[in-house]
């Protein structure tokens, strides 16, 4: 990114290499892993993830808009791409195990497996499946997986917060310094909501842990009704008091979301085809989280007002809160497969 100097140049780097990396790197082969290691306490791994997560974007952001104001966007990327090859990198590289517990001889949640097991690799993914069985985890394949309501219920009510995230990112801070803040302070409050996401993170994985696997829907109705009606009380009162209590619920209600909803994947599908699964639904999120900062764009160019987005989030949100009081968890299938064919 420092050294582009045109528009495709832009386009290559910023909306191919990058996001490529993003999407290959982030958020699906982490949760992929912390599924596979975990599945008592998955839901304190998975928050425990989320919060370091929103950690960096709290103690990040501003940072950025700093270097960015001072430095310049080109020396502030360059910065960025050193950090990721230094610290990144080598965490990825010798610290993520490839495969589940299973395959070198331990159980999830460090649980212990007896010595006559580990003689056996077939032995130990046996039992890693029986050990899973304790909290009503099946194994799923990918084509099992679609044929249930519960899939594409999850993809339904997923989907509301992968429209409304990107628009978040884009344009809160046009939004924002559309209404006199300056550009830091507009990061500061972009970074203000992230923060207040950080306790909410943590609880929904400490909750979903402790509860019954059909009761973890309530997470999800709770936070997408935090989250509408963030939006729904600055419409009420659209002054710049009311942006931070938006912002703050908002960030709330986030919190919530993140850390449950693959946990709730993981939990109705099993391991063993978690990532494919996960991919497929994200896969068809995509498009979803692409065009919809496009039309938020163009509404307020048409508008000159981002007004009815927001109308139309909160009305999205309060969508999703109803379609996630009717996920509950699938049947198991007909026919239980080996533990290693996910398709």
């Amino acid at each position: 990114m420092r050294y582009i100097n045109s528009i495709w140049g832009y386009y290559l780097i910023w909306g191919g290499m990058l996001s490529t990396g993003c999407n290959v790197a982030l958020s699906l082969p982490l949760d992929t892993t912390i599924s596979n290691w975990f599945v008592k306490k998955r839901g304190l791994a998975m928050s425990i993830k989320w919060v370091f997560s929103g950690l960096s974007g709290v103690l990040v952001m501003p940072l950025i808009a700093y270097l960015v104001s001072t430095q310049g966007w080109r020396e502030t990327c360059f910065i960025g791409g050193i950090v990721m090859a230094v610290i990144g990198l080598p965490i990825a590289w010798f610290l993520i195990k490839p495969h589940r517990p299973e395959y070198y001889g331990l159980l999830p949640d460090g649980a212990k497996m007896a010595e006559e097991v580990q003689a056996s690799q077939e032995k130990m993914l046996e039992h890693g499946a029986k050990y899973a069985a304790e909290v009503q985890e099946v194994e799923f394949t990918l084509r099992q997986a679609i044929k249930t309501r519960a899939f594409w219920l999850l993809f339904l009510a997923q989907s509301i917060p992968a429209l409304v995230g990107p628009v978040m990112s884009i344009h809160c801070i046009p939004f924002l310094t559309d209404k006199g803040i300056d550009p830091v302070r507009a990061a500061a409050i972009m970074a203000m909501m992230i923060f207040f996401s950080l306790p909410t993170r943590f609880l929904g994985g400490v909750i979903a842990d402790r509860i019954s696997i059909n009761h973890t829907r309530y997470i999800k109705v709770v936070s997408y009704f935090l989250q509408g009606f963030s939006v729904l009380l600055y419409l009420i009162n659209p002054t710049i008091t009311m942006v931070y209590v938006w912002f703050i619920l908002f960030g709330l209600g986030q919190g919530l979301a993140v850390t449950v909803s693959p946990f709730m994947r993981a939990r109705f599908f099993g391991r063993k085809a978690f990532g494919t699964i996960q991919g497929v639904a994200s896969m068809l999120m995509t498009p979803i989280g692409v065009l919809a900062p496009v039309y938020a764009g163009w509404i307020y160019d048409t508008t000159g007002s981002y007004e009815f987005a927001f109308k139309l989030f909160a009305v999205l949100l309060g969508a999703a809160a109803v379609i996630s009081f009717f996920i509950l968890p699938p049947k198991p299938p007909e026919k239980l497969t080996d533990a290693r064919s996910i398709v």
